[in-house]
């Protein structure tokens, strides 16, 4: 049975081979390092769709001082269900803003 990687990157030498311990060390660090490229090339490939798609969907909230917001703060009270308990503290005002991240 052929699979996927066989079909892409050949199938393993045959036993019946013989090869002096260098030749195969070779052999062997070229296959793993062939192998580990084209890994790397699809991880690329995905990371950069995953990001394309996260950038499509993403909105991008700037405030300015003086601004009310919200601050998101979820407290567990103990005998009371997490459902009914208010996760929002607030409306707080910007006094000062850092940089993009604070």
């Amino acid at each position: 049975m052929k699979l996927p990687t066989d079909l892409m990157l050949g199938r393993p030498l045959e036993e019946t081979e013989e090869r002096s311990l260098p030749e195969f060390v070779e052999d062997l660090r070229e296959r793993m390092d062939r192998i580990h490229r084209f890994a790397r090339e699809k991880l690329k490939i995905h990371s950069d769709k995953m990001k394309q798609r996260l950038d499509t969907t993403s909105t991008e909230t700037a405030f300015k001082p003086g601004d009310a917001v919200w601050l998101y703060a979820p407290k567990r009270t103990k005998g009371k269900s997490p459902k009914l308990q208010s996760n929002w503290e607030g409306p707080y005002t910007i006094i000062k803003k850092i940089n993009y991240l604070v």
